[in-house]
């Protein structure tokens, strides 16, 4: 078995975590990942107070195992982070802070409560800043993934935040989805690996199964970086921009983003509508290049099993043989 400094840090079995996605709300998903020994995660920056402790009541009903809050700290409401804070979460999960805000507040206020905390960074001087703000654990995000990133790679990103940050234990995002993955995240210094994509493509999750399909059906060739999805939500991301699936809403707007800022809102309008239809090229949909390696859809658990099993495969029968 496969076990890292994060695993004894979280209290988890398998150095594997699920992104706190606020695209989706799915207790049954986070808690699949936990039950499997992994890490799962609730994003909560689109959640009220009330559907926080819905969230947390029916994740704990399902399992025992450590789970993790995730806020947006430049989008973060206080009544709603104070009501996950209430909740009494093993872990707690922070991204995307503008400049000049103070995130060292937020750390502290975690830790007060006993929370061990996170941060995703999609650059050194991210991660650094998180680091000196006191976070127990950084997450690197390569541009490879899906929903809103920043432009590094992981290939090139994980080792410079590994080497910036040390010795604080690194988790590596962006690009992961298998065992192989595992293990090259392990072989450049990180701890483990937190997923998006893959968990999109499970049972549990919540996503129409068109979107599912979409997924499964991508060659990991047809998704870019772009802005159309924010601005017709009305929502300025610091710093980032959005990898989503290349569809007929997105080149529709490629070019146009002017048009669409004078259209917003009844733009917005139709993407909703084609989200809940499941729509899969009138609606948004956030993916990474990974999707290019995603088959099937599995049972969450089945994913953290195959994962950590591969990985121990690769790192114990097949790297010994390379060394002469």
């Amino acid at each position: 078995m496969i076990r890292t400094p994060i695993c004894d840090l979280m209290g988890i079995e398998h150095p594997i975590a699920l992104g706190g996605m606020g695209s989706i709300y799915s207790p049954p998903l986070v808690a699949a990942v936990s039950n499997a020994g992994g890490l799962g995660a609730m994003g909560c920056h689109n959640l009220s107070p009330e559907q926080i402790r819905k969230a947390a009541a029916a994740i704990r009903e399902i399992t025992n195992k450590p789970f993790a809050f995730n806020f947006l700290i430049f989008s973060a409401v206080e009544e709603s982070f104070a009501a996950a804070l209430a909740e009494h979460p093993p872990h707690m999960a922070f991204a995307w802070p503008r400049p000049e805000q103070d995130i060292k507040t937020y750390v502290d206020r975690a830790h007060d409560i006993g929370c061990k905390v996170t941060f995703m960074a999609g650059g050194v001087p991210e991660a650094v800043r998180a680091a000196e703000a006191g976070a127990d654990v950084i997450i690197t995000q390569g541009t490879e993934g899906g929903g809103h990133v920043s432009w590094m790679t992981s290939l090139t990103l994980l080792p410079m935040v590994v080497d910036a940050v040390a010795p604080l234990p690194v988790l590596a995002a962006g690009g992961f989805v298998d065992g192989r993955g595992l293990a090259a995240a392990l072989t450049l210094g990180a701890d483990g690996i937190l997923l998006g994509t893959r968990f999109l493509a499970s049972d549990e999750s919540p996503l129409h199964p068109n979107f599912k399909q979409a997924i499964i059906d991508s060659s990991g060739h047809d998704t870019l970086l772009t802005e159309i999805p924010d601005i017709a939500a009305g929502v300025v991301w610091p710093g980032a921009m959005s990898r989503a699936r290349r569809n007929r809403f997105i080149e529709r707007w490629t070019g146009r983003e002017w048009a669409l800022r004078q259209h917003r809102a009844d733009a917005f309008a139709e993407l909703t509508t084609a989200r809940e239809a499941g729509d899969a090229e009138e609606a948004s949909l956030s993916m990474g290049q990974d999707a290019g390696l995603i088959n099937e859809i599995l049972p969450a658990g089945e994913i953290v099993r195959r994962i950590a099993e591969e990985a121990e495969v690769i790192i114990s029968r097949r790297l010994p043989e390379v060394v002469a």
